[in-house]
């Protein structure tokens, strides 16, 4: 990486004030992931990001003006620039010279769920003694990273799981239901590239195709795609629960 500009400070978490030095002319080693934040490891150290809600990456030409919103450059050599685009200002941008792992934001992250550690026994194990609803468990980064909002309702319609259920009440024939829930949830949204709802894209800029696969998500008042009975919705941990009442127990 030959260099970086910072436009806009003020993200998540400001972005430090050593930032621009710390990283200018390292080398790139490799990109990788942990849950929703993205790893760019160099020769020494590592950038982790977090796109935010509405935050996006996309490799444009040198001489490409910055539109609004166009917070931070990392310009390559041969005439490209990394270029961080986020309207609501709502992800992140965090320098590292020792193992990402250990960072705060990632230490204490709990299985990947396409992961072989997550399955069925684990996730019959973790309910156990617990009393919070199971929709809001299986949203906790602390036991399993990367099940959001959309798929957690997507997964329990799947599994015939009420998503009210207290996560102890789970049986073992349940957990591992859902527990594969998640994973075909999650593989197939991958496959098609997510869910726009409003303004998400791809990294290509294009729209994820998943929507038109969703039996309950924001399909309140419509008709079960398998019972015809009305979809309902609640609020639930301040994020809007979608579920069929006739399906799911």
């Amino acid at each position: 990486m030959l260099d970086v500009v910072v436009r806009e400070r003020r993200l998540r978490w400001p972005i430090t004030a050593g930032f621009e030095a710390a990283v200018r002319g390292r080398t790139v080693r490799g990109v990788d992931r942990r849950a929703k934040y993205i790893l760019i490891r160099f020769d020494a150290g590592a950038l982790i990001l977090h796109l935010g809600m509405s935050g996006s990456l996309r490799l444009v030409k040198a001489d490409t003006p910055p539109r609004t919103h166009d917070h931070w450059d990392m310009r390559m050599e041969g005439g490209w620039i990394l270029r961080f685009h986020d309207p609501r200002r709502f992800g992140s941008l965090h320098w590292t010279e020792a193992d990402p792992a250990l960072h705060p934001l990632l230490a204490r992250l709990a299985p990947e769920p396409l992961s072989r550690e997550f399955d069925g026994e684990y996730l019959h194990r973790v309910t156990r003694k617990r009393s919070v609803a199971i929709k809001q468990l299986i949203m906790n980064s602390q036991l399993v990273v990367g099940v959001g909002n959309i798929y957690a309702s997507e997964a329990l319609f799947r599994a015939r799981v009420s998503p009210r259920r207290a996560a102890r009440r789970l049986t073992r024939r349940e957990a591992e239901a859902l527990a594969q829930a998640i994973k075909d949830v999650l593989g197939e949204a991958i496959k098609i590239g997510g869910t726009t709802l409003r303004d998400y894209v791809n990294a290509d800029g294009a729209p994820g195709y998943f929507r038109q696969k969703l039996f309950v998500y924001e399909r309140a008042g419509e008709a079960c795609r398998l019972c015809r009975s009305a979809v309902k919705q609640f609020v639930q941990g301040q994020r809007s629960t979608y579920w069929c009442s006739t399906c799911q127990r």
